[in-house]
């Protein structure tokens, strides 16, 4: 079996794209499964220049097939941001819990979201994934989902900023959606689909 390499050491991040991948006849492994990997600086100021990195860095370092991913949320009333900044909004090695505080407290004061798109509690995850092998760098993807960011923590399903990260269509969270539904729509799911369409040309 064809083997895949994804840049990550975040198992959550692994675990759902293992999940969104599940239909693919490859072996998804990722940096936790190898010892001695470098350590890859995400010093891009866009995601796709961070997932490029990682995809080429990886790729050129083990001389196999390997998926560079980027992804986090943009805040319209915070000029987009958190951005690339996402993991780690709240410092270096920040938990989901305190980047959420962090967010919360950043917005406190705009209005409710009102159960729609618009005003500056609208907000849109996106994600980009690239993928390299030993000799080059084969292509670069993206997806993104719209939303509203709410005015607490709401459910206990996903990571980083899914509790607030309100569907108007649904009136829930990520956080509060059955799984199934997220992965029909969410970023990572939208940039995946576009990423089997690579896969399958590569090969």
């Amino acid at each position: 079996m064809k083997e895949l390499i994804v840049a990550t050491r975040n198992t959550k991040k692994l675990f759902e794209i293992k999940d969104l991948l599940k239909d693919v006849d490859l072996k998804i492994t990722s940096l936790l499964d190898y010892d001695g990997l470098p350590f890859v600086e995400e010093d891009g100021t866009t995601f796709s220049q961070n997932a490029i990195k990682k995809a080429v860095t990886i790729a050129m370092y083990t001389g196999k097939l390997t998926m560079g991913e980027d992804s986090g949320l943009e805040v319209k009333a915070l000029g987009n941001k958190p951005g690339v900044y996402s993991a780690r909004y709240a410092g270096e090695n920040a938990t989901d819990e305190a980047n959420n505080r962090k967010l919360l407290k950043e917005l406190a004061g705009l209005p409710s979201p009102a159960m729609k798109l618009g005003g500056g509690r609208q907000a849109r995850y996106r994600c980009f994934v690239a993928l390299a092998d030993s000799k080059k760098l084969i292509d670069v993807v993206s997806g993104s989902c719209r939303g509203v960011i709410s005015l607490k923590e709401k459910g206990t399903n996903g990571f980083g900023y899914d509790p607030l990260f309100l569907i108007p269509k649904y009136g829930k969270t990520f956080a509060e959606l059955n799984p199934e539904i997220k992965a029909g729509m969410s970023h990572r799911s939208r940039a995946l689909k576009k990423f089997r369409n690579i896969i399958q040309k590569y090969f």
